[in-house]
């Protein structure tokens, strides 16, 4: 009797203990980690604000962060940032559709069918090493200096984290998946449907994530040739003029672009892949 209740003690304290958090209003785990996402950047720019104050940099070429706020504030009052982050974010989702939306479809298939990742796979490990910026003269050769030429530089750099990524999470999948598939007559587009494509989410929105970001690197630069709009045109007209501040306001709203797009697929990973995120 006396041992029961010496061995059940423990347990009556963590679950006073757990009540007591709960009612206390403690965050979640969830609410942690969107907290702790945040607390890096700020922090990041609250020493970078001090080292301009107190004079450890050279402010010709860091100016405080304080100041870049300010250009910044008056961009968004005259609406000359949101034409560009307009423009960009048009060119970044056209881009992303075409490029990932066959890179994902590939993906599974070659995942699936063994014939065709042995004719397919070569030719992407040939060209994937290829940078995306050394294409560029040869994109604007074919497509021009329109909107497909930009539309194109992002589809070829999100192609290939979508579709490596998608093969390699259907060769993730337990075989037994696919005989049990294949055992209750599922037809292959059953298959494709409930079996290797829940089955290779997990990574597949790993490349989403690579392939967004990849995405904004490449809309800047294609946006630096031959654009009269986009983040890229902003920035590289300012190291025309020597404005240094809006250089900064432009890189900085990539980098909010950045960190956006990632919160914002981790809240979607959450959702469609809960056991991912349970880990």
């Amino acid at each position: 009797m006396t041992d029961a209740a010496e061995s059940s003690a423990p347990q009556s304290i963590i679950r006073a203990a757990k009540a007591s958090a709960q009612a206390s209003g403690g965050l979640s785990r969830e609410a942690v980690e969107r907290l702790m996402n945040l607390i890096s950047p700020i922090a990041l720019i609250g020493v970078w604000e001090l080292a301009a104050q107190l004079g450890f940099i050279d402010v010709r070429f860091f100016p405080p962060p304080s100041k870049i706020f300010q250009v910044m504030w008056k961009m968004i009052e005259n609406g000359l940032l949101m034409k560009h982050v307009g423009a960009s974010l048009q060119r970044l989702f056209w881009g992303i559709l075409y490029g990932g939306v066959p890179a994902l479809i590939l993906g599974v298939a070659m995942g699936l069918y063994r014939n065709l990742r042995m004719i397919v796979e070569p030719v992407i490990s040939a060209t994937y090493p290829i940078p995306k910026s050394a294409i560029l003269p040869l994109i604007l050769l074919i497509f021009g200096l329109g909107e497909a030429s930009k539309i194109v530089m992002v589809a070829s750099g999100v192609f290939y984290p979508i579709l490596i990524n998608s093969m390699a999470g259907v060769l993730e999948i337990p075989k037994t998946h696919f005989d049990v598939s294949r055992n209750f007559g599922a037809s292959r587009f059953q298959t494709f449907r409930t079996v290797a494509l829940p089955g290779a989410l997990p990574l597949i929105m790993t490349g989403v994530k690579l392939g967004v970001g990849l995405g904004l690197v490449l809309i800047a630069i294609a946006e630096m040739v031959g654009a009269k709009s986009g983040l890229g045109y902003m920035i590289w007209n300012a190291w025309e003029i020597l404005s240094v501040e809006t250089m900064y306001v432009g890189l900085i709203t990539i980098a909010a672009l950045g960190l956006v797009f990632s919160l914002a697929l981790n809240e979607i990973e959450r959702l469609i892949v809960p056991w991912r995120s349970a880990r």
